[in-house]
């Protein structure tokens, strides 16, 4: 079964790197490799597991940390640290990355800076007022001050399958029983209705066989993608919670 879901959240590796170095508090002058290389390749990791395509971007990336990786653990001889101090700004690999990831970051804060302003501007009307009464009963309240990005969900997508693998008997035997997306989908709504209050997003995973962890996973993309779910979260890094929304 292949289903490929594009969600505009990814913005590449570098974007990627980013939300790591602050997830994580590191310093950006001084990034430890080994530490952001195993993080980024369980992102890499989990995006496969749910059946994500993974642009070449992201796997020359991974490529280039490892390769800095090495070279950082590579052994100095004595005639290689007469002038370490004088060349200890050249000769460290990490210099190229950095340089690409403030770039990216001021970038990426215009960015947002240009978009906050298109917000403010898009408030602003030059015309007179005109009658709405016609399209009052139109307008639909919509939840979009949600704080949870791809990397969010990922996130606790990899969570559960560490918990689901802990769960899982010595020895079982399994009977292959396949299910489409559609009808996961058409559970979890019935099951989100029949709740009628918001529930955990690990509580939408009863089942411990990877496929069906997998879909149940797709699913629920799907549903965000659609509006047909909210998803909220307290805190960063607290616990998930979804509800259907009311028609």
């Amino acid at each position: 079964m292949q289903y490929n879901v594009k969600i505009e959240a990814f913005e590449g590796p570098l974007d990627l790197l980013l939300h790591l170095i602050n997830r994580l508090e590191i310093d950006i002058y001084d990034i430890p490799v080994a530490e952001i290389t195993e993080q980024y390749l369980m992102y890499i990791h989990a995006m496969k597991e749910v059946q994500l395509d993974v642009a070449s971007e992201y796997l020359v990336m991974a490529a280039t940390l490892l390769a800095i990786k090495s070279k950082m653990l590579l052994p100095k001889h004595e005639e290689e640290l007469i002038d370490e101090f004088e060349l200890e700004q050249e000769e460290d690999p990490r210099n190229e990355l950095v340089e690409r990831l403030i770039e990216y970051k001021k970038f990426k804060e215009a960015a947002s800076d240009l978009k906050s302003l298109e917000q403010e501007r898009g408030l602003i009307y030059t015309k007179p007022p005109s009658d709405l009464t016609e399209y009052a009963k139109e307008i639909k309240t919509e939840n979009t001050d949600l704080n949870i990005s791809l990397y969010d969900m990922l996130g606790a997508f990899q969570k559960l399958l560490r918990r689901k693998k802990l769960q899982k008997p010595m020895s079982t035997k399994i009977a292959r029983q396949e299910i489409s997306i559609e009808k996961r989908m058409d559970e979890i709504i019935h099951f989100l209705k029949a709740r009628g209050t918001r529930t955990s997003f690990n509580d939408l995973f009863p089942d411990s066989d990877r496929e069906h962890i997998v879909v149940t996973f797709l699913a629920i993309l799907e549903l965000i993608k659609r509006k047909e779910i909210d998803v909220q979260q307290e805190q960063n890094f607290a616990e998930i919670f979804m509800t259907a929304r009311k028609e």
